[in-house]
């Protein structure tokens, strides 16, 4: 694997980097890796809906949801 150095990064981004370190429970070095990975991985071939697709395997759907296409819909009544 390849390593990059990147110089003059401003200290209020260190500390972002560092902060979203923390919440997500791994370092600072995996935090640039991740949003380095999604940043490529937007340019990705697959369309949006194939990627959200993927996202949701296996977690319960056995069969494709119908398209919506020129149908109203009718928003949720809460009771009110």
């Amino acid at each position: 694997m390849a390593q990059v150095i990147v110089r003059n990064i401003e200290d209020y981004v260190r500390e972002g980097l560092k902060l979203q370190a923390i919440e997500h429970g791994w370092s600072m070095e995996e935090e640039v890796r991740q949003i380095l990975s999604r940043a490529v991985g937007a340019r990705s071939e697959t369309r949006l809906g194939s990627r959200i697709a993927s996202r949701f395997t296996g977690d319960g759907l056995t069969e494709p949801l119908a398209e919506l296409r020129g149908q109203s819909i009718e928003p949720l009544s809460f009771g009110v």
